[in-house]
């Protein structure tokens, strides 16, 4: 066994790769950039070690650095968590020629299914299932139009080295693909530097599900059972549960059967996942995520395994702990992602300062989390805050007690998710075993106001103009004939006077020379997030509907189309390329 594991990542990760590292006895160490001089990793871990810049390309994704702290350290193994380097081959081979294990699977098992093209063809020759598409790249917007039309629209234009949501979109019909398929093509080259795009069928409001699987390097495999991550937006998941509700006994353990045959066919070693599009008793394979995954957490509640000690032992050359007829999943486990985002404004990212902090706790509660009060949520990493994960004896039982933990869960600061992810457990469709799509796609394209968490009268409406105007609350406690009461007043920010009274949350001030959207409410577009300008689709002159794109803003790892409010002419253009903008700054007039 190793005597001391380097963890190559940050956040909520790297602190429960280091606690199962602790309960093992193994040392550990902990690498982080400027963004994260002070975080809570750090902390966790035995030693640790500065690597530069807050951005990821000179920090965390520094493969040259992080091997010589590896070496300088004398850690035997690297955990890479997910994200970053996680599924990054080169850095797998990296290792191994540093003379260091690198916790996760084989090189070439990372490069055969790191490519959707690769691994289609591979899976199509396991005879795993896959959705009607191609198992080539696509090259040129012409060549797409003629694969969609033999296997017909709506398409789906995705990147080979693709995952997360990004470099995927869908064409609904021929006049989309173009779009579609520059998005996609543009996305992937600047996510994962590889331009390399395919199509195949899309299939609208399929179930997302997948099964885990545990491989060691002396034949044993073995899958432990599936997770439904049905519920996306921007087809990334907000919430996993295990079991699925729409997976029959007899589908479950066809799949599972499935995925094992899978993972042998890339001699495959370490934890990973086999995605799959469910319709009905159907199954398509979707993707094969070669490392540990955010939603790995409910799997472990209802099996009771270590999947990240499974992954050291196995790297380790200790065989599964476990065998097949071993694996009884029990209960019923859900994870929300509490996210930096705003649900009722489109899910935009919202990166601050925590500002408080208290976790839920009880029976069946488990939070993995990366922050602590005085924390800041950057602006150049993923929005995720930390999971939220519980357990009961069935699906309904389950779904109450998150009810119950995400009211005690206490964030101030960022807006998160945690009044989306309260709603949406109340939904009868969602009770039902539903993915609610529709509610979801409808709030990713307006403005939704959801209900006030402690079930008193929703939050004011928008003003008649249309822009959202964050809301304020401030809490009371009342006594009435000894019964005490609690009061919480809503009001638009910025409506209470100033002094003790005023909120304590202000708007960042407009950049220098850019006016304020009251001023020029009925011409301005404005931007509702801060973050960086990737494109610019008009110039001054030109005519634009309602709808059309202006500009498209990168914020938190997440592309934000920016767009017109209305019909007529851009009379004024006010950013470029690589522009920062802040929240509500004005970028253009059209009148």
């Amino acid at each position: 066994m190793f005597g001391r594991v380097l963890v190559a990542n940050r956040g909520e990760i790297a602190i429960r790769i280091l606690r199962t590292l602790r309960e093992m006895g193994i040392a550990s160490v902990a690498v982080y950039s400027d963004a994260d001089r002070d975080a809570p990793f750090v902390h966790h871990a035995d030693e640790a070690y500065h690597l530069g810049p807050a951005a990821a390309a000179e920090s965390y994704l520094h493969v040259e650095r992080i091997l010589e702290v590896a070496l300088r350290s004398g850690a035997g193994a690297v955990h890479p968590g997910y994200g970053f380097l996680a599924e990054n081959a080169g850095f797998a081979r990296a290792c191994a020629e540093a003379g260091v294990v690198f916790i996760g699977p084989p090189p070439d098992a990372i490069e055969a299914m790191g490519s959707k093209v690769a691994a289609r063809a591979l899976m199509a020759a396991a005879e795993v299932p896959i959705v009607p598409g191609v198992t080539e790249p696509v090259g040129t917007a012409e060549e797409a139009a003629g694969v969609a039309e033999e296997i017909g629209f709506p398409v789906a234009v995705k990147a080979a080295a693709g995952g997360g949501g990004k470099g995927f979109r869908v064409a609904e019909s021929a006049d989309r693909l173009e779009d579609a398929f520059e998005g996609a093509r543009r996305e992937a080259e600047k996510f994962f530097a590889d331009g390399v795009v395919y199509l195949e069928r899309y299939l609208p409001q399929p179930r997302h599900v997948e099964v885990q699987v545990l491989a060691d390097a002396h034949g044993h495999c073995v899958w432990l059972g599936e997770r439904d991550c049905s519920v996306q937006r921007r087809h990334q998941k907000l919430v996993e549960e295990t079991p699925s509700p729409a997976v029959s006994d007899e589908l479950r353990q066809r799949m599972g059967e499935t995925s094992v045959r899978a993972a042998r066919a890339v001699g495959y070693r370490s934890a990973g996942t086999l995605e799959y599009l469910v319709a009905g008793e159907e199954f398509f394979f979707l993707e094969m995520n070669t490392r540990i995954q955010v939603e790995h957490t409910v799997t472990e509640a209802v099996t009771g395994l270590d999947l990240v000690r499974e992954q050291v032992r196995i790297a380790a050359g200790e065989a599964l702990s476990v065998h097949q007829e071993d694996v009884a999943p029990r209960g019923h486990a859900f994870e929300v992602r509490i996210n930096a985002e705003d649900a009722e404004r489109r899910f935009l990212p919202s990166p601050a300062a925590i500002t408080a902090y208290s976790e839920p706790a009880g029976p069946g509660v488990r939070v993995d989390s990366g922050v602590r009060a005085g924390s800041v949520i950057p602006e150049v990493y993923d929005p995720m805050i930390a999971k939220l994960i519980v357990w009961d004896v069935d699906r309904d039982a389950a779904r109450r007690r998150m009810i119950r933990a995400l009211d005690e869960y206490v964030i101030e600061g960022p807006t998160t998710l945690i009044p989306f992810h309260r709603w949406l457990f109340e939904q009868q469709e969602f009770a039902d075993g539903g993915a609610c799509h529709a509610e979801l796609a409808r709030m990713e394209t307006e403005d939704t106001a959801l209900p006030a968490r402690d079930a008193r009268p929703a939050p004011l409406p928008h003003p008649a103009s249309g822009a959202h105007e964050p809301l304020a609350s401030r809490e009371f406690v009342a006594e009435v004939d000894g019964r005490r009461f609690e009061v919480v007043l809503r009001f638009p920010e910025g409506r209470l006077g100033g002094g003790a009274a005023a909120p304590a949350r202000r708007r960042k001030k407009q950049r220098a020379g850019s006016a304020p959207r009251a001023a020029t409410a009925k011409e301005a577009v404005s931007t509702p997030m801060q973050g960086k300008v990737l494109r610019v689709e008009v110039e001054v002159g030109q005519e634009v509907a309602e709808g059309d794109v202006i500009c498209i803003v990168e914020a938190m790892k997440m592309e934000n189309e920016v767009t017109a409010h209305r019909p007529g002419v851009v009379r004024e253009l006010n950013v470029a390329e690589g522009d920062g903008v802040e929240p509500d700054q004005v970028i253009a007039i059209v009148d």
